[in-house]
Parts: C-alpha cells; sequence; structure tokens
C-alpha cells in the first residue's frame, strides 16, 4: 500500500457515524487510543494524516474525529480548514489532541468542538468521546 494511501476502513465503522476518526502521525498513540477507545465500545478507524483523514471522512462519515495537529502530508490545521470547506464533512464535530504549547489560542480559529491536551487523562478522552457519539449506548 502507498505511504500516502488511506488505511482500509475498520470493519465496525458504521455509516451514519457512530465510529471515531483518529489521526495522528504517531503510531504508539493510534494503536493505543484505538485499543481503550475499543474496550470503550466505540469502533476506531485510523489515520495517520490529514490527507488520509480526509479520504476516510468522505468514505465513512465518523461521528467525530480526533485530530492531532502537527503530522507530515497534511497537518491537522490543513485539514480542519479543508473539512469545513467541504459541506459534507463540515458538520463532523472535531476535538484536537495536541501537545502543542498555547492550545487554546491555537485552536480558537479553527472553530473545534473543543481540544485535549497530551498527555490524555482517559477519563477525559472518553467523556468528550461519549458527549459526541450520538446514538452510541453509551451516549447519554
Amino acid at each position: 500500500m502507498p505511504a500516502d494511501a488511506p488505511e482500509p476502513a475498520h470493519p465496525d465503522a458504521a455509516p451514519g457515524g457512530r465510529h471515531v476518526l483518529l489521526v495522528d502521525d504517531d503510531r504508539d498513540i493510534r494503536e493505543t487510543l484505538e485499543e481503550i477507545l475499543e474496550i470503550e465500545g466505540y469502533p476506531v478507524v485510523t489515520a495517520k494524516n490529514g490527507l488520509e483523514a480526509l479520504a476516510l471522512a468522505r468514505a465513512d462519515h465518523p461521528a467525530m474525529i480526533l485530530l492531532d495537529l502537527f503530522m507530515p502530508v497534511m497537518d491537522g490545521v490543513e485539514f480542519r480548514h479543508r473539512q469545513l470547506e467541504d459541506a459534507g464533512l463540515a458538520n463532523i464535530p472535531v476535538v484536537v489532541v495536541s501537545a502543542a504549547t498555547d492550545l487554546a489560542e491555537r485552536v480558537r480559529p479553527l472553530r473545534v468542538a473543543g481540544w485535549l491536551e497530551k498527555p490524555l487523562h482517559i477519563d477525559e478522552l472518553i467523556e468528550v468521546v461519549a458527549r459526541h457519539c450520538a446514538g452510541h449506548p453509551h451516549s447519554a
């Protein structure tokens, strides 16, 4: 598979947005967060950069996107701008997950649903995902 090709859609990814799209260039972070969320009952689709994430979001329309800011090929800022320009994707909530300094200031112009600072607190992550995955059994 070419380096910039999207990973195949997760077999449990439900059209209509019951899964989480996790976008991070760090494989260990992707795998760890995917495992945590799947243990909690949330199907996860992963992408290692914004370009992959755009393709996967268009194909699978996730319930929400967890987005790192600093990635090769297409960073989180560029991804978010392209997402907002795409009427089919603009309504998908994005929560930035980053270790960036001044994170609140960085994400303000991106009009995201929220942000979580790395290192993550797992209970906060699960709470945010539950809030945005409407229709999931764990959602209120």
